[in-house]
C-alpha cells in the first residue's frame, strides 16, 4: 500500500466517523445533542475535504475542474445516496420491508452506475 493511500484511508475514516456521529447526534432527539452533532458533522465535512486536497497533493494529481459535466456527476451521486438511504429508513424506521427493500436496490444500481459514468467503458 502506499503512503498516499494509507493516509487518505486513515484521514477518510476519521472525516467519516465524525460526520456519521455528528449526524446521530443532530437527529436522534433521544441524545439531546443537536447542537454538538453540528459541529462534529461540519468537522467531519471539513476533514474530508482536507483528505481530498491530501491525497491529491501526495499524489500530484491536479484538482478536479468545475464542468457542468462533473457537476451533474455530483449530483448524481448525491440524489442515488439519498435514495439507497431512504430505501433504508423504509425498511428499518417505517416497517416498509419490501418496498424499502427494492428502493434500496434501486439505490445501490444507481451507486454502481456511477462507476462507468466517472471512469468509462472501455
Amino acid at each position: 500500500m502506499k503512503k498516499s493511500s494509507f493516509v487518505a484511508l486513515i484521514m477518510g475514516t476519521v472525516s467519516g466517523v465524525l460526520f456519521a456521529l455528528g449526524m446521530c447526534m443532530a437527529l436522534l432527539p433521544e441524545w439531546n445533542a443537536f447542537k454538538e452533532g453540528i459541529i462534529f458533522g461540519v468537522a467531519g465535512l471539513i476533514l474530508g475535504v482536507i483528505t481530498f486536497l491530501v491525497w491529491c497533493k501526495m499524489e500530484n494529481k491536479k484538482l478536479p475542474k468545475m464542468n457542468g459535466k462533473n457537476i451533474l456527476r455530483t449530483i448524481y451521486g448525491i440524489v442515488a445516496a439519498l435514495v439507497l438511504g431512504v430505501g433504508m429508513c423504509m425498511c428499518l424506521v417505517w416497517q416498509q420491508i419490501v418496498g424499502g427493500t427494492l428502493v434500496g436496490l434501486l439505490g445501490i444500481i444507481m451507486l454502481i452506475a456511477l462507476i462507468p459514468m466517472i471512469k468509462g467503458i472501455k
